[in-house]
């Protein structure tokens, strides 16, 4: 940290807006707020504020002490006949894993936003594999970037000029020049506007265009439409690189929904590794939903959709918390972290929120805490699995995971006097 005139400036500080996870953002702080983020995008500085975050607790209602309100989310927790624990993607990897401890003791099922989004890729990278590179790995290595149905900048605004196709690499010296940009146009999901090379592709025909693509590469011929020699010009475009980045969203947005397209995707990255280098990446949001995927697989073996209803973690993707909810199969939420993006109602169940702004919820029991990476240190993972460290510009309420440890040690307390 660094004095300024009339207060602080605080370096390195990650930002979570967006996937990109940019940790060279310089926090400007005067009078315990954020007075600016320099470096930062517009959705960076959207996401860190001025840094002001609600800091009470309630509980039925009422405004109480934080112990209070650990008391009624342990009571409401442990007289629960199966509970959900839902987390959000604002926490800290070190919050993820106290949630995860505290899904176990309650025998819960626990769950994050990955179920109800990036579920089929999930799935697929376990059926078929992953081809995976680093952005670091991008920005220094690869020489043809395809952007598949995507142009980052509408919703990762620095991802071009942090890692492709704008940065020199150490084997791209000449940043964008060095670089062939494709653009695979899928229904109205179009790429970068400057791309080299244009293929458009009807939504419907998207899975069969990466299917003749293969077969291009397997060496079989194709008819003689104009989207298939695109595709053989493209095939031959993409063999001859020596690096090719293969980059699409795989968040719910402009793309049109398909289940296979990770898979297909992945399967044409395997094919090109026969002939050239590739990799398959997929775009991400914000928050630290890749952390939670990551705690969750080293605690349990499982990425999402976790059971523990027999006492050891199950496997559960078909039962994710929007179903599990709206079935009744759960009669209690603990939602930790912010409330965006759960595929249920808050008040449709008996619930506790523990996170930032959670005393604004129609909650049962409910304690404010800090932004992870704004008021809170520890670490969470960029979209390439990369975990990175959070610096905390600004003081906050209470730290998400002590408070998620206090809940624990009350609900095992509860539990160890009725054994």
């Amino acid at each position: 940290m660094s004095q300024m005139p009339g207060g602080d400036l605080v370096e390195h500080v990650t930002c979570l807006g967006c996937g990109c996870s940019c940790d060279d953002i310089a926090v400007a702080v005067r009078d315990g707020r954020i007075a600016e983020a320099r470096g930062a995008c517009a959705l960076g500085s959207s996401w860190f504020g001025d840094g002001r975050v609600p800091a009470i607790a309630r509980a039925h209602g009422s405004i109480v002490t934080v112990d209070a309100a650990l008391d009624a989310a342990a009571t409401l927790l442990d007289q629960a006949r199966r509970a959900l624990v839902f987390l959000g993607i604002d926490i800290s990897c070190e919050t993820q894993r106290a949630a995860v401890e505290v899904a176990d003791t309650l025998h819960a099922v626990v769950d994050g936003v990955s179920s109800s989004t990036v579920a089929a890729g999930i799935l697929a990278a376990q059926r078929r594999g992953r081809v995976s590179a680093t952005l670091g790995e991008i920005r220094n290595r690869a020489d043809c970037i395809v952007f598949w149905g995507t142009d980052p900048a509408a919703r990762y605004p620095r991802y071009a000029s942090r890692y492709a196709p704008e940065p020199a690499g150490l084997f791209v010296p000449d940043g964008r020049r060095s670089r062939r940009l494709v653009s695979v146009d899928v229904g109205d999901a179009r790429g970068p506007a400057d791309a080299d090379t244009r293929i458009r592709i009807h939504a419907d025909q998207e899975l069969d265009a990466i299917a003749a693509l293969r077969a291009v590469l397997a060496g079989r011929p194709l008819g003689g439409t104009e989207l298939d020699g695109a595709l053989a010009d493209l095939a031959r475009t993409l063999t001859a690189a020596r690096y090719v980045a293969i980059v699409y969203d795989a968040e719910p947005g402009a793309l049109p929904p398909e289940p296979a397209r990770a898979e297909s995707l992945t399967a044409l990255g395997q094919q090109l590794n026969a002939v050239t280098r590739a990799c398959v990446t997929p775009l991400r949001g914000g928050g630290n939903r890749v952390g939670a995927e990551s705690v969750l697989a080293w605690q349990t073996g499982y990425p999402m959709t976790v059971d523990f209803s027999r006492g050891h973690p199950r496997f559960r993707p078909d039962d994710g918390a929007g179903a599990l909810v709206a079935t009744g199969a759960v009669d209690a939420v603990l939602v930790v972290g912010r409330a965006l993006g759960t595929p249920f109602a808050i008040d449709a169940v008996r619930s506790v929120a523990i996170g930032p702004s959670a005393s604004e919820l129609p909650c049962d029991a409910a304690i404010d805490t800090g932004v992870a990476g704004i008021h809170e240190s520890g670490t969470a993972f960029r979209m390439d699995d990369i975990p990175l460290p959070l610096r905390a510009p600004v003081p906050g309420p209470p730290v998400a995971a002590d408070v998620m440890r206090a809940l624990a040690q009350r609900i095992h307390t509860r539990r160890s006097r009725r054994s």
